[in-house]
């Protein structure tokens, strides 16, 4: 269970998943009490992002910098008290505690995950390996904004956090994505052959980070607008190389391939949203629904199935979660754009198919998580 740090973090992930998102819902009809420390729609967005996404990062990184550097990361006693203090995090609001011990125990986690990584990546030889520390400094900051406002400090911060913390994990996502879609899609289609663009590379390095430093000063602005539609087109360019139509053939590989359209509508959405055309609440659930959503649980399941020694094939029940993810993303932003006045019926309808998604990745993960690899290694 604490042999590597995609254990206990994806276990966490799949089950927050599935807890905060059924508390929202029950918070939306009234039968859990909506004031707490964060207030009740930051709570939403703060913890599907630094709850859930932050749990998914922290799994992956601390099994892939181990992969990419052949040195080891955190496992056993550190391993089991990071995911101690991540837990703590998500619970600790809903105590008769201080908030200052909230804020505390939530903005320990990305300082102390960070120091456990500095070792490995500073070892390993590829320097640009090092950018995920600056990525995880970005969100601590972005904690900091949200926690400066519940606990009185300032008004207005936590939008702008919760917001900086969407950008950078979309920033990691799209790292993550070039490093192993032009890979899974080589070696999982015969004679497949994907071109990765240095032009399109920079360009994307270039304008995700400018975003995110837009959204954070200038939100919703024509520049924030602008950069947000040339992101969009630069990664359909970006994704357009990588592409092989036979990918829709293997569940595995098409769930990243859907995370990645969904990415690209939600840049896109976002942008005409900034500009004044269409309201911003699609575009922020096509980015965190549908690309975050999706993308992450494609990832975690080919992660734990590659790490604990199994054949890189989805199951059936496998492939259901993935399509109620996928629905999920549809019914939180379709009716949103077509049929307004159906809005909260269909927030409802993606909360429950979310709630399904993972609860299936519960079921069928879970045991491989919490179990030794099936081939005997070590990990």
């Amino acid at each position: 269970m604490l042999a590597l740090g995609f254990r206990p973090f994806f276990l966490g992930a799949g089950a927050s998943a599935v807890v905060l998102m059924s508390l929202w819902l029950a918070m939306l009809s009234g039968f859990v009490p909506t004031e707490g420390y964060y207030g009740v729609v930051d709570w939403h967005a703060h913890e599907m992002l630094f709850g859930y996404a932050a749990a998914v990062i922290a799994g992956f990184l601390l099994t892939a910098v181990r992969n990419w550097t052949g040195i080891d990361t955190l496992t056993g006693p550190g391993l089991g008290a990071l995911a101690t203090l991540w837990l703590a995090a998500r619970i600790a609001p809903f105590l008769p505690v201080p908030g200052v011990l909230v804020a505390v125990l939530d903005l320990s986690f990305f300082p102390l995950l960070a120091a456990s990584l500095i070792g490995p990546l500073w070892g390993g030889k590829n320097r640009v390996n090092r950018v995920f520390l600056l990525l995880m400094a970005g969100m601590w900051l972005a904690s900091c904004l949200v926690h400066a406002q519940s606990l009185g400090m300032t008004v207005g911060t936590a939008s702008r956090g919760n917001r900086l913390m969407l950008d950078l994990v979309l920033l990691t996502l799209l790292l993550v994505a070039g490093r192993i879609m032009p890979f899974f899609t080589e070696r999982g289609i015969l004679g497949a052959r994907p071109v990765t663009r240095p032009v399109v590379e920079g360009l994307t390095f270039v304008l995700a980070p400018l975003t995110a430093a837009t959204n954070l000063f200038a939100p919703r602005s024509s520049l924030s607008g602008a950069l947000a539609l040339a992101l969009a087109f630069v990664q359909a360019v970006r994704l357009a190389g990588w592409y092989d139509a036979r990918a829709w053939r293997i569940p595995i590989l098409a769930v990243l391939y859907a995370g990645y359209l969904w990415l690209i509508a939600g840049y896109l959405l976002d942008g005409l949203a900034d500009f004044g055309l269409l309201q911003p609440q699609p575009a922020l659930h096509a980015l965190t629904t549908g690309a975050i959503g999706i993308f992450t649980l494609g990832m975690m399941a080919r992660v734990t199935l590659g790490h604990t020694g199994r054949e890189m094939r989805s199951s059936r029940l496998t492939n259901l979660a993935f399509l109620l993810a996928i629905l999920a993303a549809f019914s939180r932003v379709l009716p949103s754009l077509l049929i307004p006045e159906v809005y909260r019926i269909s927030l409802y309808a993606s909360g429950l198919l979310w709630i399904l998604a993972f609860t299936l990745f519960i079921r069928i993960y879970a045991p491989m998580l919490i179990s030794p690899r099936a081939d005997g290694r070590p990990g």
